[in-house]
């Protein structure tokens, strides 16, 4: 082999083991790219994901503010007065003597 053909043989392989080295790690760590999957996958396990908080039923809330909203949407409010607005009036095509 000419010493030319040695030389590219080397740079090759070189240049394979390289890209390879990677590969042939076998990490055990995340990388910055994965995101929160950690946490995402604690979450899809979680037994109960509610907050306590949620199991209270009885809802604070003042009666008598409730009762006047419902009367709004019952009766709906009278509608606004009209109002005469005349605007721009002119005599059109008409001569003054």
């Amino acid at each position: 082999m000419s010493r030319n053909k040695l030389l590219l043989v080397l740079l090759g392989s070189s240049l394979l083991a390289g890209c390879a080295a990677d590969y042939l790690h076998n990490y055990d760590t995340m990388t910055l790219a994965s995101g929160d999957t950690q946490k995402a996958n604690q979450l899809l396990q979680t037994v109960d994901p509610y907050n306590p908080a949620s199991n209270n039923t009885k809802i604070e809330g003042d009666g008598a503010r409730s009762v006047a909203v419902v009367q709004q949407y019952k009766v709906p409010p009278p509608p606004p007065p009209t109002t005469n607005m005349t605007v721009n009036v002119g005599t059109s095509g008409v001569t003054t003597p």
